[in-house]
């Protein structure tokens, strides 16, 4: 148990050392995915658009919004679920292989440092309005949009908890 523990908590990083891994992975020819997103309360929808991500590349990065950001996005009553414990969450999926919290409003910065092969957004972005489109097509990498699996959303949840 403490060793799956601690295997799960260390799939949370730092910039600077999920830097360094990615580096690694890159340098093993690996197809690194890059995605984010508050993932507050996971559900059905997540789980499948997370590995429809997976499926993309051999590594997958998730970014989570911390609470502030997530406070921003979705109003003063959000996130229902800690920033840490989102991220626990996510690193529990055998099939994520890195996750970061990131306090910025975007994750351009992110995006950035990390220059991911893939980056990944839900079906109700466009390619004109997925931060980090421009930047990942630049170097050559590639943007991938995916459909939402209908009737699944963190807001019909709550909808559904509170009556």
């Amino acid at each position: 148990m403490h060793n799956k523990l601690e295997f799960i908590q260390n799939k949370i990083y730092k910039l600077s050392e999920l830097k360094l891994i990615v580096n690694q992975w890159k340098m093993l020819s690996k197809k690194v995915v890059f995605t984010n997103g508050c993932f507050d309360i996971i559900h059905r929808g997540h789980n499948t658009y997370l590995l429809e991500a997976a499926e993309l590349g051999n590594k997958l990065i998730v970014a989570v919004n911390s609470d502030e950001s997530v406070r921003k996005l979705k109003g003063s009553n959000r996130p229902i679920v800690d920033e840490y414990s989102r991220a626990f969450n996510l690193a529990s999926h055998t099939y994520i292989d890195a996750v970061i919290i990131f306090d910025e409003d975007t994750p351009l910065n992110l995006i950035n440092e990390l220059q991911p092969d893939v980056l990944i957004k839900g079906g109700d972005y466009t390619l004109e309005t997925i931060v980090g489109a421009k930047e990942v097509l630049s170097y050559g990498g590639q943007v991938e949009i995916i459909p939402f699996l209908e009737g699944y959303s963190t807001t019909n949840v709550i909808e559904k908890i509170n009556g």
